[in-house]
């Protein structure tokens, strides 16, 4: 019986310090800072076994106005207009839409996937989401990935 991972968004002044190291680690790897984990865990001041025990727990929820892309997953009634408007929601807050995939709507539903560079978003990512959520004929709305 498997279990379903949770996740959690937390400010950072409330976590163990270890998941912080680990976050900017990981951070120093992906931008060059630091060739190997041994450099990256050297410079953040965590032990590799720390690093790797936490590495893929633990991913940082930036501000998604730094130039993120984000791929957003909906479930859509299948009826007229419905995708347009979620689009039109992109579209009045400054993200620049990348990728949209839809599913064949199976029993009135279609599931879509839409990618978004936010960089220039003159909006939240929440006022994005509830925006979107609340349009008539959206069933889900929500981050699956960035």
């Amino acid at each position: 019986m498997s279990t379903k991972t949770k996740h959690y968004i937390v400010a950072a002044s409330a976590l163990p310090e270890i998941f912080i190291k680990v976050a900017e680690a990981k951070r120093m790897m992906q931008t060059g800072e630091a060739g190997t984990v041994g450099e990256a865990t050297r410079q953040a001041g965590i032990s590799r076994s720390a690093f790797y025990k936490y590495k893929d727990a633990v991913q940082p929820f930036n501000d998604m106005k730094t130039g993120h892309i984000i791929t957003f997953y909906a479930m859509l009634k299948d009826n007229p207009g419905v995708l347009s408007n979620v689009l039109a929601i992109f579209a009045g807050s400054g993200a620049n839409i990348l990728t949209i995939n839809q599913s064949i709507p199976t029993n009135g539903c279609a599931a879509v996937t839409v990618s978004a560079e936010t960089s220039e978003m003159e909006i939240s990512l929440e006022e994005l989401i509830a925006g979107a959520a609340a349009l008539e004929g959206v069933i889900k709305f929500e981050i699956l990935a960035g």
